[in-house]
């Protein structure tokens, strides 16, 4: 699975509050107008900015915070292929994940801000064609690399039928 796009770059403490602004609770229930305002509160020109297939590139400890659901999925449906960043908050991994987001660990000091990249989920390598270096990272277990192309948790439990999903 290779995904291209440009860097979005962040720093450390990237809060679910600062994905999914808390004084838009109200439009947890439409995902779509939340979509909107994605990142808004770390920079107000973000969703006018991203394109799609588009990375976050953060910090360390992204996505902590509250459990929200819908801070990845709202990244995702901002058009964004992947978020990479140097450590993640353990829910918001698993999150991302479930709803389809790659969410990667690596050394996103070789990443600034509108570096054109390659990443090569299943090779676990990271081209940054911008700035001519290769980062490496873990790759996701092939089971991961299942759920992602499945497109999320619930469709490729569906898919696979291997648990009664309604």
């Amino acid at each position: 699975m290779l995904l291209k796009g440009r860097a979005h770059k962040f720093g450390d403490s990237i809060s679910t509050d600062l994905i999914a602004p808390g004084r838009l609770f109200h439009l947890r229930n439409n995902l779509p107008e939340l979509a909107k305002h994605t990142l808004e509160d770390a920079d107000p020109e973000f969703i006018k900015k991203v394109r799609k297939g588009d990375f976050v590139v953060g910090g360390r400890n992204f996505g902590l915070g509250s459990s929200r659901e819908h801070a990845p999925v709202i990244i995702k449906m901002a058009g964004v292929s992947a978020v990479l960043a140097k450590s993640f908050a353990r829910i918001f991994f698993r999150n991302a994940i479930n709803s389809g987001l790659p969410a990667l660990e690596c050394d996103t000091d070789k990443i600034q801000k509108g570096d054109e990249l390659e990443v090569d989920l299943s090779r676990g390598v990271i081209r940054n064609k911008t700035g001519n270096k290769e980062i490496k990272f873990r790759p996701l277990p092939r089971i991961m690399i299942d759920i992602l192309s499945a497109d999320g948790l619930v469709k490729y439990i569906r898919k696979h039928k291997k648990f009664k999903v309604e």
